[in-house]
């Protein structure tokens, strides 16, 4: 009974209150990419931060020596790194998820801080990544260096028509098409492209497309940011 007592005394007053700690701040950052619809939301990093404590906690629990501890603490990060790699699209040229992969690698440190009590530095760690998430990423808005992956759909008489005055017009622009789909429709050639850009320059890109007669219709499909 009284190991039994003693057991229980070491997981209320330590292992419980970590993982709960690890919980409520990798809930937090979760809750942040959730509100903008990304693709690691509110449980994805809520569970990666309770379970890099967990392990953390039974690292030093059940290992033998402060050195296995460590051993066996390590390999969260390799974990996560398939988790994180899983996250990350590479398209045409271009990448996105970066911003995601990385969130859930400094998610993991902060559950492994929570897990190894060290307090200040997980609630140190959460309000750093919530700035760089919510402000800094304000600020890319702000100034116009945030970089969007727009997809247009185009329609017009023919594709040689369609293709050479698209290439004209991106050529000006120096912008490049990515992803081209082309299809017969209503008896016109509809062509789907993606552009990689900024916002300044998908606004005049959008009014140049307008302003052609080469195209019947013009039709912004999608608009998503690269992380």
């Amino acid at each position: 009974m009284e190991v039994l007592r003693d057991h229980l005394a070491l997981v209320l007053s330590s292992t419980i209150p970590r993982l709960v700690l690890a919980a409520i701040l990798g809930g937090i950052i979760g809750l942040e990419r959730e509100l903008r619809h990304k693709p690691a939301g509110l449980r994805t990093n809520m569970f990666i931060c309770f379970g890099s404590a967990m392990f953390t906690v039974l690292s030093a629990q059940l290992a033998g020596s402060p050195a296995e501890a460590t051993r066996i603490a390590s390999n969260i990060i390799t974990g996560i790194g398939f988790i994180g790699a899983g996250a990350i699209l590479h398209s045409s040229g271009s990448v996105t998820g970066l911003t995601t992969a990385a969130t859930m690698f400094v998610v993991a440190g902060i559950g492994m801080a929570a897990g190894g009590g060290l307090y200040t530095t997980a609630v140190f760690g959460s309000v750093m990544i919530l700035i760089a998430l919510a402000v800094l990423g304000r600020l890319e808005v702000l100034f116009e260096v945030k970089t969007l992956a727009v997809t247009y759909e185009v329609m017009g008489p023919g594709t040689d028509e369609i293709l050479e005055e698209l290439s004209r017009i991106l050529q000006e622009e120096n912008l490049d098409m990515q992803n081209v789909h082309s299809a017969k429709a209503n008896g016109h050639s509809r062509l789907v492209f993606t552009v990689n850009c900024q916002r300044s320059e998908n606004e005049a890109l959008s009014v140049r497309l307008r302003q052609s007669g080469v195209f019947a219709s013009v039709q912004s499909l999608a608009c998503r940011d690269h992380e």
